[in-house]
């Protein structure tokens, strides 16, 4: 499956961004729940919760309003990877999610013998996050640093809560920065081509430097521009077979994705910023019933 050949960061300017291209990345609920972001949430009911629940696994509702029955706890270290800023509670997922982490460890580890850092996957059973993300809610999302490192006392010594691995783009965000290597496309392209895989959130300067140079790449489809995420990929499983609760996205679009879609993030439009207090704040979407149970039941 893996065979190949060969930040917290957030942005916090607010953009002007036509419906259409956003809803083909993000699926138009996700998109009116990041719309409503504030950028200070207050503590939820679920980041209070420190346990998982007794269920079967099951990925339920979707990523940006949903929970998870069952969690898998990802463990604090194993080959080729390291968890980091275990101190938020933050390092549960659907198995599936566990696997795809364990096998893009042990894939990089066999590689080369260096260490990927996993940063937040969904709170003990899911649900809304008190910082950071409004997303990774039904276990089946996972933020991933591009940056290696040598151990996982490296890893954990470079990731206090306040400084992120470094940038994979030059400070205009508009090319690879020079430590963007071989081992960071090795890490997306195995991800990409994971089946498992839904889609793979990354800065659309990364996006456009690797449709340049892999040639619009089929796996390239799944790596989809958005903007922050120029340390550390954020990846999306699909709703798993055991999950018929879980809510999936809209389909990502057929092709590479590397033509006027992308070209798009880099116009005038994409990159002006537009005043916040112009937009009405969305109300929060009903979790699912069976969130609810979840909930009450802790």
């Amino acid at each position: 499956m893996l065979a190949l050949q060969g930040q917290r960061r957030r942005s916090t300017a607010c953009r002007r961004r036509p419906i259409g291209p956003l809803r083909s990345v993000l699926g138009s609920g996700l998109l009116t729940a990041l719309v409503a972001l504030p950028m200070h949430a207050a503590e939820t009911p679920w980041s209070r919760i420190p346990d998982v629940s007794p269920g079967q696994p099951a990925a339920i509702g979707g990523p940006s309003n949903g929970c998870i029955d069952g969690a898998e706890a990802l463990p604090s270290t194993g080959p080729g990877f390291v968890s980091i800023r275990r101190h938020r509670n933050r390092y549960y997922g659907h198995p599936q999610t566990i696997r795809l982490v364990r096998d893009l460890g042990r894939a990089m580890h066999q590689r080369n013998g260096r260490y990927i850092m996993i940063g937040d996957l969904a709170q003990p059973r899911g649900g809304r996050m008190s910082s950071s993300h409004v997303s990774h809610q039904n276990g089946l999302d996972v933020d991933i640093w591009l940056a290696l490192a040598d151990s996982p006392a490296e890893a954990i010594r470079a990731t206090p809560e306040q400084r992120d691995p470094p940038s994979m783009l030059t400070p205009n965000k508009l090319a690879l920065h020079e430590r963007f290597g071989p081992d960071q496309l090795f890490l997306l392209q195995a991800a990409a081509q994971d089946p498992a895989v839904d889609r793979i959130l990354v800065n659309p300067g990364i996006k456009r430097a690797l449709c340049q140079q892999e040639n619009d790449a089929h796996w390239l489809r799944k790596l989809r521009p958005w903007w922050g995420h120029d340390a550390h990929m954020h990846v999306r499983l699909k709703c798993p077979p055991d999950s018929p609760h879980c809510r999936a996205q809209s389909p990502v679009p057929m092709g590479s994705g590397c033509g006027s879609e992308l070209a798009w993030w880099f116009s005038l439009e994409a990159r002006s910023p537009t005043r916040a207090s112009s937009r009405k704040p969305k109300a929060r979407p009903q979790p699912p019933a069976q969130c609810q149970v979840l909930l009450s039941g802790r």
